[in-house]
């Protein structure tokens, strides 16, 4: 009797020093609820005979072990039971005593991440251990077994562990033990009796997990396990990271960044250009150094005309003008005059004629001798022949010069005779002039004949030598 109370005494004091059974703590101590199932020399079942006993549950008893954890796949124990032992099938065939018994033992994990993870809550198990047992006098039933000296005994068992929490398990197992003695049930016939039990319990876990960094999350837990002292962590173990830029909280020097926004190594914003506008912001990243730009962060562009300043030449151009590549108006006919001031912008011409060609000498000449050397027939507008070659000469001018686009035939006459008939005299004989230059090649759509009458002298009518200059047909050059 005294060896089995220091044998639970033992156990005791060890289970209040267990810890989590770990790799960081390494002892677990369970309390189990026994059922006992004997199997001899007077028959029984070492599983499922709960039959042949004086009680209702069997022979019951309890029983605390102490775990130690070894590696992912091996822990050893030590455990203690004590409770009831016997079998009842009739006056003549029973026994009944107490039983104390303890061993240390072996379990071999399949939760080893060899067979199952490691991280699994179901832990099954196998079991193999060596020990003793010692037997006692149960009261009201005097003399009805062996109780005498000690057997050795051998426990078989396979089990399963469920983790409820860290701290936390249910467990069963079973075991069978052999034994070196055949007297227990005060019959010698035949070989050794054994037994089987039935443990269901609870498992607690009584330490503080490891925590290097000091940050609260265990180590097993912990996805940042060299955390800063005193820097504020998630459920994870990491830094927290407010703004979910990628930079925890204790580095960022900009905490509040924009979602998804990309950062620099101290959580503010991106401004791969160096203008001052974060990239997030910026509509032109890629904007040389040292280019001032407005808060979109683009190149700033004075007179809107899609050329930035610093690469414009005109960077004064008026609103809406069209401009090159390097931000000076177009001059389409490369005349030196823009084209928003040329009045002549597909063919070249001079400042003075607001982007216009002049009339060359060559054809202003003969323009000047057509003014009296396309005659006609008095009160006609028939050209006398004599003027073929002045009307030629034009021919010849117009041609030449293709850019002459718009030309007036402008015909006039003295003040001789009444003014309507002046005015419609007039206006046929500049008719009949541009019939004549058409029907030598010149395009009719580029000439337009006018008849002005007497309305605009060019010298005295009351004289023979003003009428006379008076009476003229001259060509203007539009452009």
């Amino acid at each position: 009797m005294k060896l089995k109370k220091t044998l639970l005494i033992i156990s005791i004091v060890c289970a209040q020093l267990a810890f989590a059974q770990t790799a960081d703590n390494k002892f677990a101590i369970g309390i189990n609820g026994i059922s006992t199932k004997y199997v001899g020399d007077l028959g029984g079942n070492a599983i499922t005979d709960f039959t042949y006993s004086q009680y209702i549950l069997g022979y019951f008893g309890g029983g605390l072990s102490l775990n130690m954890y070894v590696n992912p796949s091996f822990d050893l124990g030590l455990n203690g039971n004590y409770g009831l032992y016997g079998a009842y099938h009739s006056n003549t065939k029973k026994f009944i005593s107490t039983k104390f018994e303890s061993s240390v033992f072996g379990h071999y994990k399949l939760n080893n991440g060899y067979i199952m993870s490691k991280d699994s809550k179901w832990s099954p198990f196998l079991s193999l251990g060596l020990g003793f047992a010692t037997y006692g006098q149960v009261q009201d039933y005097p003399n009805w077994a062996d109780y005498s000296g000690a057997d050795l005994i051998v426990p078989l068992g396979l089990g399963i562990k469920y983790q409820i929490t860290d701290k936390f398990a249910v467990q069963y197992q079973y075991n069978y033990n052999i034994t070196t003695a055949d007297k227990r049930d005060k019959v010698v016939t035949g070989g050794n009796d054994a037994f089987g039990e039935h443990l269901l319990g609870v498992v607690f876990s009584l330490g503080k997990s490891k925590d290097t960094d000091k940050d609260g999350v265990a180590d097993k837990s912990d996805l940042c396990p060299n955390t800063p002292v005193n820097v504020k962590v998630d459920e994870k173990g990491c830094p927290i990271d407010t703004d979910k830029d990628g930079v925890p909280d204790y580095l960022d020097k900009c905490p509040n960044s924009t979602p998804c926004e990309k950062v620099d190594a101290n959580g503010c914003s991106l401004d791969s250009d160096k203008d001052g506008v974060a990239d997030i912001d910026d509509r032109c990243p890629n904007t040389p150094a040292s280019v001032k730009v407005d808060s979109r962060g683009c190149p700033i562009d004075s007179d809107n005309d899609g050329v930035a300043d610093y690469m414009d030449k005109c960077p004064e151009t008026p609103s809406c003008v069209r401009v090159d590549a390097k931000g000076c108006p177009i001059d389409t006919d490369g005349d030196g005059i823009a084209d928003y001031l040329d009045q002549c912008p597909d063919v070249k011409g001079t400042v003075e004629n607001k982007g216009c060609p002049g009339v060359s000498e060559e054809a202003q000449k003969v323009f000047n001798q057509a003014l009296q050397g396309i005659q006609f027939k008095t009160n006609s507008h028939e050209i006398k022949p004599i003027s073929n070659p002045v009307l030629n000469n034009v021919v010849d001018v117009l041609k030449k010069n293709s850019q002459y686009t718009r030309i007036d035939i402008n015909g006039h006459t003295d003040s001789t005779g009444p003014e309507d008939y002046n005015m419609k005299l007039s206006q046929k004989r500049a008719e009949e002039v541009k019939k004549y230059l058409v029907s030598k090649g010149v395009e009719a759509s580029r000439l337009t004949p006018k008849g002005f009458g007497e309305s605009q002298p060019v010298a005295d009518n009351s004289t023979p030598e003003g009428r006379y200059k008076n009476r003229r047909v001259d060509f203007k050059v539009n452009f």
